[in-house]
């Protein structure tokens, strides 16, 4: 397993991605709940215009995190700041620079689209044009429809809308995907990604890898209440395996020490017909090359690289949830 010390400027997130100031600035956060230590330690900075993605596994203290940000939460440490403001001493300033979009929200069954929006804008000083919103986000048509009617997906659109109605400069989303099936989940990351051309900063708490390879530009990996990793996705990706793998059918057959033998292959197996090979970054050359020059030539060839998945499981030790085990 790669622990976070071998991570170097991974684990602190620090380095050429290090900014003058940040939007989100979070340092050694700490929160129980009674005997059971949710947060400890935790820290990272958010910097203005990126998707900071916050992930870990279920009860990795993912959400007690961004609550403590959002000032839904009392911490019992650590310091918080958000635009400068203190979120446990300074709610107030942050109601109108803090759009949140909750893990479970729900509304009255009879409410209808138009009426929230316009309900949700009525609390700001300067909302957002409640039409251009919802046409921004796929809820043009629906203003008269009411919440019990609308399907998954666009109770997320919903959702995203009403944390944005107020013109915010911060977006806390958490878990947005949950539920939804593959289409309305590449829908929903399409929005995401809209909200941040619109200048909003967002912080994005998920379980899902795809989500976070997908839309982040940084992340930080919780796992017991700390932060084990802290970086770009390929960065996390980099400091976990720097190699390829290689599967293939030779054909004819190979004598694994030809492979073996070469200073460019850390590994070499067999599953099932196909003869893998794990090794460095120019370990496909160096192995097509050994096989040509015997005659052997390898059938469907393919060449993995590592993912963020792969960085998850051997720096927490356990394979993520899927999104249908999650919902």
């Amino acid at each position: 397993m790669v622990k976070s010390d071998q991570l170097g400027d991974v684990r602190t997130g620090r380095g050429e991605h290090a900014a003058p100031m940040s939007v989100i600035e979070v340092d050694n956060l700490h929160k129980r709940y009674g005997e059971h230590v949710a947060v400890q330690d935790v820290s990272f900075a958010v910097e203005e215009g990126e998707i900071f993605g916050i992930l870990g596994p279920n009860g990795a203290g993912k959400t007690t995190t961004v609550e403590c940000v959002e000032g839904l939460r009392e911490r019992d440490g650590g310091t918080v700041r958000v635009l400068g403001h203190d979120p446990a001493t300074d709610p107030a300033a942050l109601r109108e620079l803090v759009g949140a979009q909750l893990q479970e929200a729900e509304l009255p069954d009879r409410l209808r689209v138009g009426e929230a929006l316009d309900l949700f804008a009525s609390f700001y000083r300067a909302p957002a044009d409640t039409a251009e919103l919802a046409a921004a986000l796929g809820l043009d048509g629906l203003e008269h429809r009411p919440f019990a009617k609308l399907s998954g997906g666009q109770r997320q659109k919903l959702s995203i809308a009403l944390s944005l109605v107020g013109n915010p400069q911060v977006a806390v989303l958490d878990e947005l995907t949950t539920g939804l099936d593959p289409a309305a989940r590449r829908d929903t990351w399409a929005l995401i990604e809209g909200v941040r051309e619109r200048g909003v900063t967002i912080m994005l708490v998920t379980h899902s890898m795809e989500e976070a390879e997908r839309l982040c530009d940084r992340v930080a990996v919780v796992d017991t209440g700390r932060v084990v990793a802290l970086g770009t996705p390929g960065e996390l990706v980099s400091a976990v395996q720097a190699g390829q793998v290689l599967r293939f059918l030779p054909r004819p057959d190979v004598d694994d020490r030809l492979l073996a033998d070469l200073p460019q292959v850390t590994e070499i197996r067999r599953e099932r017909d196909e003869v893998v090979v794990a090794g460095g970054a120019d370990v496909l050359a160096a192995v097509t090359a050994a096989l040509a020059r015997e005659g052997i030539f390898p059938e469907r060839l393919r060449v993995e690289q590592a993912t963020l998945e792969d960085a998850f499981v051997a720096l927490t030790g356990r394979v993520p949830v899927t999104a249908e085990e999650a919902a």
